[in-house]
C-alpha cells in the first residue's frame, strides 16, 4: 500500500503541479511522465548497485521501488525550476545526471553516514530544488529569460481546476510518501500523524499571510498548493521523531509563512541579483522548507533520549542505541548532512547545466521558445 500510494503521487500529483502554468502546462505534463518513466528505471538500476545488490544480482522489491520513485520526485522538483526553458532531450539527460548524484548523495548520507531522513527533507526536496536551481543559473540568457514569473502562470478557470486537483491528491497521499521509508510500529504513525498537523497549519498561514502580501482578499489554489507541499517538505526529515502534535503545528505555520513570503521577496531578489529563474517557485516550495525541516531534525536529535522515544530511539536511530554514537554526534551528523547535500546539489547541478548548454542541445529560436510548439508537432492547416 505504500508503495502504491508514493507512486501514485509520483506520477499524479507531482504532473499536475506544473499544470497551471498556462503556456506549457499540457507539454510539461506530458513531459513529466517521460521522465518518471525514464527515471524509474535508471534509479532502479543504479540504486540496485549500491544498496540492493547481493551475489551478482540486483533484487527489486517495494522498498527498492520506494526508493526509486523517492530519487523521481527529486528530478521533478529540479525540472520545475527550469520548466519552459529546456526541451525533452534535456530533460531526460538532466533525470539521467540527476538520479547519479542523487544516488550517489543518498547512499554517504543514510548508509555511510546514519543520518535519519527517512521523509526525504534532505535526499529529495533540499536536494532536488537546489540542484534545479543551479541547473536554472547555468542555464541563463538575459536575452531569453526577460518574462517574469507572474506572466507564465495562468489565471483561468483552468488553471484553478488542475490546482485543487493537485492540491486534493497532496493531502490524500503525501503522508504516506512522508511514511513509506519510515521504521514500522509507532514510528511510522508518528510520521503520518505529524505530515497531517504540519498540513493543516501550513495552509492556515498562507490563509492568514496571502491577503496581507497580495492584493487578493483570498489566496488562489496555487498559493494553498505551494503552502501544501511546503508544510510536508518540513516533516520529511523530524515526521517520524518525537515532533509532538503541537511541534508539529508550529513547524507547518513557519513553513506556510516561508512559502508566500518567499515569492513575494526572495523570488525577485534570486532573478535580478543571482541570475536565477524559478519557474514553479521550488526555492519556496521545496528548498527552504526543506532545509527548515533540516534543522528542526537535528534540534529534535538532540532532544532524543530512552526516556522520551522508549524502545522507539533504535528504531528511529539505529547507531545510537547501542551506544556507538552520542547524542552529540548524531545531532552533527544530520546538520553535516545538510550541507554536504548542498553541496552534491550544487555541485550537480553545475555539472548537468553546462552539458544541457551545449550547442547540440539547445532549444529552438526566441519564436517558439516557452511554447508547447517546442514539446509537440502542431499543424495550423487542414485540421
Amino acid at each position: 500500500p505504500g508503495l502504491r500510494d508514493v507512486h501514485t503521487q509520483v506520477l499524479l500529483s507531482f504532473g499536475l503541479l506544473v499544470a497551471f502554468l498556462g503556456r506549457y502546462g499540457p507539454g510539461s505534463a506530458a513531459t513529466s511522465v517521460l521522465i518518471i518513466a525514464f527515471a524509474l528505471q535508471w534509479a532502479v538500476l543504479l540504486q540496485g548497485f549500491f544498496n540492493f545488490f547481493l551475489n551478482g544480482k540486483i533484487y527489486v522489491g517495494a522498498q527498492s521501488m520506494v526508493s526509486a520513485d523517492f530519487c523521481t520526485a527529486a528530478v521533478l522538483i529540479s525540472t520545475g525550476a527550469v520548466l519552459g526553458r529546456v526541451n525533452p532531450v534535456q530533460m531526460l539527460l538532466l533525470a539521467l545526471l540527476e538520479v547519479t548524484m542523487c544516488t550517489l548523495n543518498e547512499y554517504i548520507l543514510l548508509s555511510l553516514m546514519g543520518v535519519s531522513d527517512r521523509g526525504r527533507s534532505l535526499t529529495v526536496h533540499t536536494f532536488g530544488a537546489y540542484f534545479g536551481l543551479m541547473v536554472s543559473r547555468v542555464l541563463y540568457q538575459p536575452h531569453k529569460d526577460k518574462r517574469k514569473r507572474e506572466e507564465w502562470q495562468a489565471t483561468g478557470h483552468q488553471a484553478d481546476v488542475f490546482a485543487v486537483v493537485g492540491t486534493i491528491y497532496l493531502w490524500i497521499f503525501w503522508p504516506s510518501f512522508t511514511s513509506a521509508a519510515a521504521v514500522h510500529d509507532n514510528a511510522e504513525n508518528w510520521a503520518v500523524l505529524n505530515t497531517y498537523f504540519s498540513l493543516v497549519a501550513s495552509t492556515i498561514a498562507t490563509f492568514i499571510l496571502s491577503p496581507v502580501l497580495y492584493e487578493e482578499s483570498t489566496p488562489r489554489m496555487v498559493q494553498i498548493q505551494d503552502a501544501t507541499l511546503a508544510g510536508m517538505a518540513v516533516m520529511g526529515m523530524a515526521g517520524e521523531m518525537l515532533v509532538t502534535p503541537f511541534g508539529a503545528l508550529i513547524a507547518g505555520f513557519l513553513a506556510g509563512l516561508i512559502s508566500p513570503l518567499g515569492f513575494r521577496f526572495f523570488t525577485p531578489v534570486l532573478h535580478s541579483r543571482l541570475k536565477i529563474q524559478d519557474t514553479c517557485g521550488v526555492h519556496n516550495i521545496h528548498g527552504l522548507p526543506g532545509i527548515l525541516g533540516a534543522l528542526l531534525g537535528t534540534l529534535l536529535t538532540l532532544l532524543a533520549t530512552a526516556d522520551t522515544h522508549g524502545d522507539r530511539l533504535e528504531l528511529v536511530f539505529p547507531l545510537m542505541a547501542p551506544g556507538s554514537r552520542t547524542v552529540t554526534d548524531q545531532a552533527l551528523t544530520q546538520l553535516g548532512a545538510l550541507l554536504l547535500t548542498l553541496l552534491f546539489a550544487v555541485l550537480g547541478g553545475w555539472i548537468a547545466g553546462v552539458v544541457l548548454k551545449t550547442k547540440v542541445l539547445r532549444s529552438p529560436p526566441d519564436a517558439q521558445y516557452l511554447e508547447n510548439t517546442v514539446l509537440r508537432e502542431v499543424k495550423l492547416g487542414n485540421c
